[in-house]
């Protein structure tokens, strides 16, 4: 942006000066004096001063040097009449007409160094303004983001004082502002419309400006728009999107407001995301003080979950679950897939949440989610007594979902919805907590709910006596060391042989073993143990030692 040529006519030191050409409007960023040969030393929107010395008297020659003029993109051509040129000739006139250069008489008597100071004072002051009021509109951006405003204003500020439509995306794509920007091009950027593709061009846009190497070109049938990729700590949080009308609207100027758009739009995301980090640590916290603390439902604490978003007064079912990955990274069948043990655990536990939260929309109840050590812990509505199945639909949902995002991923469930059902979170924690430990008993992946663990409970509990503990050790001890030195699984093949009521061959097939070599391993326990398999009370006393053992295995 410079002085427009009519401003710098104004000028007492150019009060005798004669307009020969139309006053085309044309913009004045610099002044010099050039005398032939031109060269490369005039530059765009120049104020070219000359004596018209070696062509006076020579009308081929002036043609030559106001045509070297033109072709630099001159803006003005003023000529000092009364030495070397007296008039300026109608041909000249007429070439600078067509291609629209203001060409001026000067009388000789003004000096040029008068004319310089002048016009580069009037350009000075310009700039002067020009920077002033970008620093207004820089500052009313960041204002803007700072007082809590959005998106839709930092838009509008552009809008209003560049007049270029634009609009603001978030990571996802997701239009979170738009002043008169195109919404079928955004569409077709963001893949949403079959019927045309967006290119991504060379930018080629005709400005210095250092913005112009980070601004992405995309030529959209024969419209073209503009991106810019907001950025935070290196981090993609989106994108500004904007269209000029012509090319000469991305000025220097225009371009500095939309660079400090750009600087709003990175704080803005910056502080939504602080946001967004405080409000999921304050709930995580209050969830987990709700599960792990016996608390009292007071009014208190209930305004404080109704002020998090949570309703404190239904009945919920509580669900505890184990993370473990079972699926190398180098099995991964496609790109698309996210591979969780190489992402973060912030990136897995969003992938969890996200899922949670959807199948509680599908079953339109309400959840309540947050993570302890490589444990999730989800609270679901619930309607008593069919819980087992609501809780049933609801993980299904998540695990479909889930093993689809997320390869290699395995979560084995606690399941529990108290008797008292309503403001019973920590005793629900409990149990579900206890169903899971006695759950993973047997494989991963499991769903156990609490109220089909009576057997287990009653045997944890036998488990914490003293004499019974001697017991177990005695019976078990050369059985448990056999299969630590040996790497064989005696134990669990005791469990699946009495799985299958000691039957060999049903036994024999579940382990993919030959029928002698299951008989083979049935002997050695006999003879570690000094028990015999064919007699109830031996078989009976193996079967208790052994899961009381696993029970002790779990709660360690």
């Amino acid at each position: 942006m410079g002085v427009a040529v009519e401003e710098i006519l104004k000028l007492p030191v150019l009060e005798q000066a004669k307009v020969q050409t139309k006053l085309f409007e044309r913009q004045v960023e610099w002044i010099s004096v050039i005398e032939t040969p031109v060269e490369n030393f005039v530059r765009n929107n120049e104020f070219v001063l000359s004596t018209g010395v070696g062509c006076a008297n020579d009308v081929l020659a002036l043609e030559e040097y106001v045509e070297d003029v033109i072709r630099s993109e001159a803006s003005v051509l003023a000529f000092a009449t009364g030495r070397h040129i007296y008039k300026i000739p109608d041909r000249i006139v007429q070439v600078a007409e067509e291609n629209n250069l203001v060409v001026m008489e000067i009388p000789w008597e003004i000096r040029f160094g008068d004319i310089l100071q002048e016009v580069l004072r009037l350009i000075s002051e310009e700039k002067r303004q020009e920077q002033q009021r970008t620093e207004e509109i820089r500052q009313e951006l960041i204002n803007c983001v700072l007082n809590g405003k959005g998106l839709q204003e930092i838009t509008a500020i552009i809008y209003n004082n560049t007049g270029i439509p634009a609009a603001i995306s978030d990571h996802n794509k997701q239009i979170r502002a738009n002043q008169h920007f195109n919404r079928y091009l955004i569409d077709v950027l963001n893949g949403n419309d079959s019927t045309e593709e967006a290119t991504l061009l060379e930018t080629d846009l005709d400005s210095d400006h250092p913005l112009c190497h980070f601004i992405e070109t995309y030529g959209i049938g024969d419209e073209r728009c503009y991106q810019l990729t907001i950025l935070s700590n290196y981090k993609k949080q989106g994108y500004l999107l904007f269209q000029p009308g012509q090319e000469g609207e991305l000025t220097w100027v225009n371009l500095h407001i939309i660079e400090h758009a750009l600087t709003a739009c990175a704080l803005y995301f910056v502080k939504e995301n602080a946001i967004e980090m405080t409000e999921i640590r304050l709930k995580d916290n209050f969830l987990l003080e709700l599960a792990k603390r016996d608390m009292d439902m007071d009014r208190t604490l209930l305004s404080k979950a109704q002020l998090l978003g949570y309703d404190l007064e239904k009945p919920y079912i509580c669900l505890v679950g184990h993370i473990r990955f079972v699926q190398p990274e180098d099995n991964l069948p496609s790109s698309t897939t996210h591979s969780v043990a190489s992402s973060s655990m912030n990136s897995r536990n969003y992938y969890i949440q996200k899922e949670v939260t959807h199948a509680g929309d599908a079953l339109n109840r309400r959840t309540m989610t947050t993570f302890d050590e490589g444990e999730v812990i989800v609270y679901l509505e619930s309607d008593r007594p069919d819980y087992e199945e609501t809780a049933n639909q609801f993980l299904d949902l998540i695990e479909r979902r889930l093993h689809e995002l997320l390869k290699g991923i395995t979560i084995s469930w606690g399941i529990s919805c108290h008797k008292g059902g309503y403001k019973v979170f920590h005793k629900s924690y409990e149990e579900a907590g206890t169903a899971l430990k006695i759950g993973q008993q047997h494989e991963e992946g499991e769903r156990t709910f609490f109220s089909d663990t009576r057997m287990n409970r009653l045997l944890m509990a036998l488990s914490h006596e003293e004499e019974i503990g001697v017991i177990v050790r005695d019976t078990l001890e050369k059985l448990i060391e056999y299969d630590q030195k040996r790497q064989t699984e005696l134990i669990h093949t005791f469990m699946v042989y009495n799985k299958y009521n000691s039957n060999v061959s049903q036994a024999a097939r579940a382990l993919n073993l030959h029928r002698q070599s299951l008989l083979h391993r049935l002997r050695n326990i006999e003879h570690l143990t000094g028990l015999s398999l064919l007699d109830a009370d031996d078989l009976f006393l193996l079967e208790l030692s052994v899961r009381l053992w696993l029970l002790k295995k779990v709660e360690k």
